[in-house]
């Protein structure tokens, strides 16, 4: 009866054929183990824009330091910026910066006498070998937080750094006033069509 038609309401039609019946799909008895995916070997060199490279001035968007504008010293294995203020023109220390939070400026500063080498990722990592933890009594009597403890080797290296960078920067007209200013943007500025 296939192929006859029925005449319905909306005129006619053909009649609905019979499902045809299909050999069930094979399944292993056992669950095959496939290994799932990892980007943990996947390392490849993160892309850095064009327009960032040591010596740049960039202007920090984002963090405690944000508004504030900062000597780009080199790109580290990471992808993370490293950065100094000089810590004696506008309080930014030397610290690791993400790209995407940055603007980079067209303003440079020849970084060649400044000695970062030893600067890398490894530098910054915390140490991984907390004192134990507060029991819930000491937890609870904290009343005012405790003030970041900073190494005396982060500070010998924060005046190495900052010396040689601060000559660099003298070097410059104004430049020290620049690097000391506030990036700030008002109701009437068009950043799309600022030059930086």
């Amino acid at each position: 009866m296939a192929g006859a038609r029925i005449i319905g309401i909306a005129g006619p039609k053909k009649a609905p054929k019979k499902a045809a019946v299909s050999a069930g799909k094979y399944y292993p008895a056992d669950d095959v183990k496939t290994p799932k995916h990892s980007r943990k070997s996947n390392h490849k060199a993160p892309k850095i824009r064009a327009s960032i490279a040591a010596g740049v001035v960039v202007i920090l968007l984002a963090g405690r330091f944000r508004g504030k504008r900062a000597v780009c010293l080199k790109v580290l294995d990471s992808g993370l910026l490293l950065v100094s203020g000089p810590y004696k023109v506008n309080g930014v220390p030397l610290r690791r910066v993400n790209p995407v939070y940055v603007i980079a400026t067209s303003t440079t500063v020849d970084v060649s006498s400044v000695d970062v080498y030893s600067l890398d990722d490894k530098y910054f990592a915390k140490s991984s070998n907390k004192a134990a933890k507060d029991s819930e009594e000491e937890f609870f009597a904290k009343d005012a937080p405790k003030a970041a403890i900073v190494s005396d080797q982060r500070k010998a290296d924060q005046k190495k750094v900052d010396a040689a960078l601060t000559k660099a920067v003298n070097g410059v007209p104004m430049l020290s006033a620049y690097l000391g200013a506030r990036f700030t943007l008002t109701n009437n500025d068009r950043p799309h069509n600022m030059k930086f």
